[in-house]
């Protein structure tokens, strides 16, 4: 006969662990077509039994994507006297079109972005690409102000393929190499921004406006295909997610994740400062005492553009340090460049020029840190939570550039760049609020410790197996004690 503890010992033992997966499980995975019509690459077709590998080669294609893409926001900027010659109309008429096309974007990230949770994001990113691809045909072809400005408002909202990329991103890397995927393509999207101004810039000096639009639609169309070839599917995360609770989510991760708050106040502040930066700085060098010309104005985006290259070569630091550290090391510095352009940054250029190194390149830092930590707080919201980084970043913009504007032109370059030297002091204090290993639940605090570095998988796998060991052991005397006390009616738990 089998004693009762022996079946429970029998019973213990051939339970064994589910293993987790961010995917929910579902009947219809695989896909071989896109669009119910399109061939998916076999080769980039999801296999639940055989994970895509996410290496470099397709993690620099991201980047690369997100730089092409985020461009097409961007090249309206310094053609507009070219536009508002080409449609006979006064600047003021045609300083709406960034205003429209960051609109739209705004829009963008708040409707289209956290779609990436409810819909297969290979097709959503060509779909995506599609649309702005086909309006930038009517932006080179059309010679009407209004339809101008119409279209420009919709590439804008369908330009929000970066932001869809970067949680897939996140979601395809291995977790040990997530900060170095995130840090190079968000590194494409700031270089995209850059180099569409000078790239617009010297087309039009010597070509028409237009040829800036037609160049547009050939290097998104290459992105088109690149997607197509390179960009792997990957199923459907919340099958069951309804486009209003998708909002209605949004606003619960808001007022019940204290991290979320922490990183949108953060995200926002550092927006600001970094906008500020940006905006005022044209100011500064075109007046006394540099009075630069345009041209070298400009080439101070090259210094951002090398800070902005750079950073990606720290991604694997960035993968051991534990994304509370990095971002508050960041912020510091970022606190030590602001004070060098308040001191001296419009009597020496010097402290200008590194001052933009700086800035741009912990600014860098600080960002890949903060999503990082973003997109620890749920698998399968990742893009809902990178809509809502993005919407802090964009309102920060905002409140860089009029409230930056306003106090530069009302007080001079010191008080502008002392305010923001305020601002990242607020920064500090918001991170200082909880601890790098805070419960995810507590408003305040430092449970945890301060630990500076993250547990590699190596070390948390030796970890798992000695607390299955332990287990094991317990359960071994669970056995023998119930063995010794069968005749007193059954097992005695001892652990």
């Amino acid at each position: 006969m089998t004693s009762p503890a022996e079946t429970i010992v029998s019973s213990a033992a051939n339970q064994q662990p589910t293993p987790s997966s961010p995917v929910p499980t579902q009947t219809d995975l695989t896909f071989s077509k896109d669009f119910l019509c399109l061939p998916i690459p076999r080769r980039l077709r999801y296999d639940p039994d055989k994970p895509f590998h996410f290496g470099m080669l397709l993690n620099v294609s991201f980047g690369i994507a997100s730089t092409l893409v985020v461009a097409n926001l961007y090249y309206c900027q310094p053609i507009l006297i070219q536009l508002s010659a080409s449609f006979h109309v006064t600047y003021d008429e045609v300083a709406r079109i960034p205003t429209l096309v960051q609109a739209g974007f705004g829009i963008g990230l708040l409707f289209i972005t956290p779609l990436g949770d409810m819909l297969r994001r290979r097709q959503l990113i060509l779909l995506l690409v599609v649309f702005s691809t086909t309006l930038t045909i009517g932006l080179a072809i059309t010679k009407n102000l209004v339809v101008f400005e119409i279209i420009s408002f919709l590439i804008g909202l369908t330009t929000v393929t970066p932001q869809i990329l970067m949680p897939l991103a996140a979601d395809l890397a291995p977790p040990a190499r997530r900060g170095s995927a995130i840090s190079v393509v968000q590194s494409g999207f700031l270089l995209g921004i850059l180099i569409a101004r000078v790239l617009s810039g010297i087309v039009a000096n010597f070509t028409s406006w237009r040829f800036v639009y037609c160049m547009s639609i050939g290097i998104q169309s290459i992105v088109l295909g690149g997607a197509y070839m390179l960009l792997p599917d990957y199923p459907v995360k919340n099958r069951d997610l309804s486009y209003l609770g998708m909002f209605r989510s949004m606003a619960k991760y808001i007022v019940t994740e204290p991290l979320v708050g922490q990183i949108m106040l953060t995200n926002w502040a550092a927006s600001a400062c970094y906008t500020n930066w940006w905006v005022t700085l044209t100011f500064l060098l075109g007046g006394p005492p540099y009075y630069y010309s345009t041209v070298i104005i400009g080439l101070f985006g090259l210094i951002g553009m090398l800070a902005v290259i750079i950073v990606p070569l720290f991604g694997r630091l960035l993968d051991r340090l534990v994304p509370w550290w990095s971002g508050m090391v960041s912020t510091v510095l970022l606190l030590a460049f602001q004070a060098v352009q308040t001191g001296a940054g419009g009597i020496n250029i010097a402290a200008v020029v590194i001052s933009c190194f700086g800035l741009d390149m912990f600014r860098q830092i600080q960002s890949i840190s903060l999503s990082t930590l973003m997109f620890s707080i749920s698998e399968t919201a990742r893009s809902r939570l990178n809509a809502l980084t993005i919407i802090s970043v964009f309102l920060g913009q905002v409140t860089g550039t009029s409230v930056g504007t306003d106090v530069f032109v009302r007080y001079g370059w010191r008080a502008d760049s002392a305010l923001f030297m305020a601002m990242f002091v607020f920064q500090l204090a918001v991170l200082f609020l909880r601890g790098p290993h805070c419960p995810r639940n507590r408003w305040f605090g430092y449970e945890g410790g301060l630990g500076f570095w993250k547990t590699l998988p190596s070390k948390q796998s030796q970890l798992n197996a000695s607390d299955n060991t332990k287990s094991a052991g317990c359960d071994h005397l669970v056995v023998v004690s119930s063995e010794k006390g069968d005749a007193k009616g059954g097992a005695e738990e001892l652990c």
